[in-house]
């Protein structure tokens, strides 16, 4: 995998505001080959919904020529914005009609990706589709690329809006790939009932800032807490947490202090939570701040949900858990398999209190060395290496 042509595309656009494994792919793809990433196209609700939204004005100047949809991010890697504008088209329930209405989108996606492949003459390119399953369907007959890439990160047929269509279309899309990818050995496997060139090429992680800072002042919401503080870090969402068993926690062990760092959906927002006293919410705090609250926790947690929305999905915080060397006990699933020499695992709600209590007593400078040893493995580097061996085996094959 060096100099090589590569188109990506996927559900997340550059000027997102939030972390992205596909952006953390291309950065890294793009210090030995050409990358070009490709925004998903402006669709009409979103222009009416938005239109006066900065990033959606923006899109609106490239589509009317008044603005180049390419831009230069670094060496070897761009940013297109397509010049054109797709229907919105999920809700309709005739297979036919939205497949007819899904392939013009299709066309027209295609056509604006053609012109930067021309603009910068990519030759041979490889096309990356970042769980891109409807705007992206078409698109390895419309581009024929040199070799196609499916890469799942997420179930996404847990999600109503994917699931409509999405059921009867991704494994149509994953078997029509040359190649499929996954961040998980769950996602792999499911991949792989309809492509057998599937591989789980594992999860990349920016751990950089992720290390104490003996330098900096504690937290002001935690100044005043005085017991063994357990903590989270994320997106505090109801599909994906157990509100149920972290005001389990809270009420069997009064001596502990939970923090819930990062912004709460509706359902924690209105929860019981909220009327616990030793339950703190900091609400969203930027990034780089992150570490700080971490560098206080006695035991981070990660209490997830069981469902199809979580079980493959990789925690990449648990990464960032174990680089602060914080004892870290999660929710067991098939995608935790791989932390389970490093992470106390729970299955239930007496679990995580037992697991809880051994971390605090167990916790040592030499656990805590393994476990930040054990996080930088998982490296965007190490994830990008295999990712190649995968590809070259494929070309190799054809």
């Amino acid at each position: 995998m060096i100099s090589r042509d590569i188109i990506i595309i996927g559900q997340q656009a550059w000027d997102t505001d939030i972390g992205s494994n596909c952006k953390n792919i291309a950065l890294e793809l793009s210090k030995s080959n050409r990358v070009l990433y490709v925004n998903s196209p402006l669709d009409r609700i979103t222009l009416f919904k938005k239109r006066t939204d900065p990033k959606v004005q923006q899109r609106i100047a490239v589509i009317k020529g008044k603005q180049s949809g390419l831009v230069k991010i670094q060496d070897n890697l761009w940013n297109l914005y397509p010049d054109c504008l797709v229907e919105s088209i999920n809700w309709i329930k005739n297979e036919k009609i939205f497949n007819f209405l899904n392939k013009r989108n299709n066309v027209k996606f295609a056509d604006a990706i053609v012109k930067g492949i021309k603009e910068l003459d990519f030759k041979d390119y490889l096309l990356f589709n970042d769980n891109e399953i409807f705007k992206g369907f078409y698109l390895n007959t419309l581009l024929n690329p040199y070799l196609s890439i499916y890469y799942s990160r997420d179930y996404m047929l847990a999600v109503d809006y994917w699931k409509r269509h999405g059921e009867r279309l991704e494994p149509l899309l994953i078997a029509s790939n040359d190649i499929c990818m996954a961040n998980s050995v769950y996602l792999a496997d499911y991949c792989k009932q309809y492509n057998e060139n599937s591989f789980d090429i594992g999860q990349g992680c920016d751990l950089e800032i992720f290390k104490d800072d003996v330098n900096a002042e504690k937290p002001v919401e935690l100044r005043d807490i005085h017991t063994p503080i357990i903590g989270y870090v994320g997106a505090l969402q109801s599909i994906r947490l157990d509100i149920e068993l972290i005001g389990y926690l809270a009420n069997q062990r009064k001596d502990w202090t939970i923090v819930l760092v990062g912004p709460e959906d509706e359902d924690f927002k209105n929860s019981v939570l909220h009327q616990l006293p030793n339950v703190v919410f900091t609400g969203i705090k930027p990034m780089e701040s992150l570490p700080l609250y971490m560098q206080y926790f006695d035991v981070c947690i990660n209490p997830q949900l069981v469902n199809q929305v979580t079980i493959g999905n990789y925690p990449r915080k648990v990464d960032e858990y174990l680089a602060m060397g914080k004892p870290t006990v999660a929710t067991e699933t098939r995608a935790m398999d791989i932390f389970k020499a490093h992470v106390y695992l729970a299955q239930s709600k007496e679990d995580y209190i037992r697991c809880i209590e051994k971390a605090l007593t167990e916790d040592s400078s030499a656990l805590q060395e393994d476990r930040k040893s054990f996080a930088a493995s998982h490296s965007w580097e190490n994830c990008i290496l295999k990712m190649n061996e995968a590809i070259e085996m494929t070309i190799n094959k054809k």
